[in-house]
Order: structure tokens, then sequence, then C-alpha cells
């Protein structure tokens, strides 16, 4: 099985005998696991830095995240090492991604199971043809740096849902905020996935009936988008720029 060339990522090899005590204290997810598991980084404060694939081959730790974000990422992670033993570069490798069986050298992509499988590998795959895009705007998966921003809370973003923190894997960096929203009895804001008829771009700003600010535009495909929304507001008529919105919640 072939799969499609992912070329808006790409993965860093991260060596050295501390690698995995390493990340594990700075990202959201238990890097220890088997498979691919999915993490990001955060502020002390609690807000998204960068959100990545990690997955152990035994003698390095590949790390998948966005083109954008991999210069700053690398730097931040340098910059947590100190003394530690942990190299970080370029693997040189093509992220791969395809639906159907996974094949062999292949994992399937954590945050849900209709987005298929990835796969690292030294030759390139197919030409992109999948509306990636419009699979996971029906899954409600959020992705930077369109959907996720320095202004996140991954809660909000739905990271428990789609696997990508552990809350009993001990400290991390933004630990502590991540907790205490972890046990506030409702989260007041978040990421759904909205009804869009007419114009409207990613960022447009969604308002309410008497023009009350309730969220933002992102990711769209056709006539469904994710949102980001103030759920206290968003119970009537919305509209983004010229569009009107609707919100099953």
């Amino acid at each position: 099985m072939t799969g499609e060339t992912d070329n808006s990522r790409v993965v860093l090899r991260i060596t050295g005998a501390d690698r995995t005590h390493f990340l594990q204290n700075l990202v959201t997810n238990n890097v220890e696991q088997d498979g691919l598991v999915y993490s990001a980084l955060l502020t002390p404060q609690g807000k998204f830095i960068a959100d990545f694939f990690t997955q152990d081959t035994g003698e390095a730790i590949l790390l998948d995240t966005h083109t954008d974000a991999a210069p700053a990422l690398a730097q931040r992670l340098k910059m947590y090492k100190l003394r530690a033993d942990v190299q970080i570069e370029e693997a040189g490798l093509h992220v791969i991604r395809g639906l159907g069986d996974t094949p062999e050298d292949g994992f399937t992509d954590p945050r849900d199971p209709t987005l298929g499988w990835r796969a690292y590998r030294d030759a390139p795959g197919d030409a992109p043809q999948t509306d990636w895009d419009a699979l996971r705007v029906a899954a409600c998966v959020p992705e930077a740096p369109v959907d996720l921003t320095p202004d996140t809370f991954i809660l909000e973003a739905g990271f428990e849902r789609m696997q990508g923190v552990d809350f009993k894997k001990g400290c991390y960096v933004g630990q502590e905020v991540t907790a205490r929203m972890k046990h506030k009895t409702e989260l007041r804001k978040g990421y759904t996935t909205v009804t869009v008829e007419g114009p409207a771009e990613p960022g447009t700003e969604i308002r309410t009936e008497d023009d009350k600010p309730a969220g933002t535009l992102l990711t769209r495909a056709g006539a469904r988008a994710i949102a980001y929304l103030r759920f206290d507001r968003a119970k009537g008529p919305l509209t983004a720029g010229d569009a009107s919105v609707s919100w099953d919640g």
C-alpha cells in the first residue's frame, strides 16, 4: 500500500541516552507507549506551542510535526535539554498517509480512526489526492497552524478525546493549568463542528444575532467547518461575515 506524501509535515529525529526521559518531562502525553503517540508542547501557562506525533524506533524517537512549527519547536526543545544527552536533527524521512488497511510499517492515527494511517519512509509516496481536511472536519480534529494557535488550551481543542494528553504520567510543562481545567465542572469554550452557508474564510469571527462575539471559524470543508465557540453564546442564529452558521450543540 503506497500511501500519499504529506508535504506539510517534517520528521525530526531525537537521539541520545536521555531522549525518552527528556521528552517525558516536557510533553502532554506518555511517550513510552507503543505505536504512534499524539502529544503537544505547552508553555508554562498551559498555552499551545506545537502538536506532533512521536514514534519510538528503539534507536531514536521520531517526531512528526507541521513544517511551519518545526524550527521553533526544535529550538525550544534544545533550550530545555541543558546537559542532557539528547540530539535533535531532521530525519530526512517522508510522512506518508493512507486510508484502509494499515501497512506493516504504518501506524493508525491515534486522534481518530477515520484519519487512516501514517508511516515514515525514505522514499516519497503518491501525490496527495485525499481531502484530509474534509475528514478532519467531519471528526472535529483541529490542526496547527489554522486551528491550533498560541492562544489554544488543549482541553478546549479536544486533546483528551484525541488521546493527546495523559493525566497519570506526572509532571510536564503546562501540566498544572491543564489539570485544573480537567477538573472544572464544564468547559465554557471549545472546538466543535458547525454548518456554514455562504462565503466565509477561516479566521472569520462568529457573532450572535445581537452582534456579540461568539467564536471563530476555523478549517472549512464545503458546508462544514471546525469552529471555536463560546458555548453560552452559541445558542441562536450565528453569522460569520456574510455566511450563516449553525451548531447542533
